[in-house]
C-alpha cells in the first residue's frame, strides 16, 4: 500500500502502444523478402568462388601432369623442347640484360664526363 492506493503486482515502465496488425506482418513480409535476396546472393558469390577455385585447381593439375612428364622424359635422358627453350630464353635474357647493363653504364659515364 503506497499513499493509501494498493498496487498491483506487475509489469513497470510505459505499456506498449498498439501496433497496427496488418502494418507489423507487411514489415515481417518485407524483412523476410529481403532476407531470401540476400541469402540468394550469398549463395551466388560462392557458387562464383567455388567455380573459380575449381579453375584453378584444374590448371594447377594440368601444370604438375607436364612437369611429371619433364621428369619422366630426364629420367629416361631425354631434354624436353620446352625445357631446352626455357634454358636458351633464359640465357639471352641474361645477356640482353647485360648489354642493357653496359649500355646504361657508357651513357652515365658520358654524362659524367661532358663538361
Amino acid at each position: 500500500v503506497v499513499g493509501g492506493k494498493v498496487k498491483k503486482p506487475g509489469k513497470r515502465g510505459r505499456k506498449p502502444a498498439k501496433i497496427d496488425l496488418k502494418a507489423k506482418l507487411e514489415r515481417s513480409r518485407q524483412s523476410a523478402r529481403e532476407c531470401r535476396a540476400r541469402k540468394k546472393l550469398r549463395y551466388q558469390y560462392l557458387e562464383e568462388l567455388v567455380s573459380s577455385r575449381e579453375r584453378a585447381i584444374c590448371a594447377l593439375r594440368e601444370e604438375l601432369e607436364m612437369y611429371k612428364q619433364w621428369c619422366m622424359a630426364m629420367d629416361q635422358g631425354k631434354i624436353p623442347s620446352e625445357i631446352k627453350a626455357l634454358l636458351t630464353g633464359e640465357e639471352q635474357g641474361k645477356a640482353q640484360q647485360n648489354s642493357t647493363k653496359l649500355a646504361k653504364a657508357g651513357k652515365t659515364e658520358a654524362n659524367s664526363s661532358s663538361p
